[in-house]
């Protein structure tokens, strides 16, 4: 099961990533407008960290694009 929580996590982290790429926004760009370290934006991107619920909201807004595209499989 924890496993499968894992790979949920990195789609979502995939996601986000793909949608910032395809907006041409720097990680660095992403990380200041959420007022976090680029280095912290990275782990975010990369499955590493949590992301709360409110962060996911804000992420979407700042990717202008709807929280179901971050989490679509």
């Amino acid at each position: 099961m924890k496993e499968l929580y894992k790979n949920e996590m990195r789609r979502v982290a995939t996601n986000i990533r793909k949608i910032r790429e395809k907006k041409n926004y720097t990680q660095d760009y992403i990380a200041a407008k959420l007022g976090i370290s680029q280095n912290a934006y990275s782990k975010i991107e990369l499955g590493y960290s949590k992301i709360s619920l409110d962060r996911l909201f804000h992420l979407a807004h700042l990717l202008d694009t709807e929280v179901v595209d971050l989490l679509k499989k």
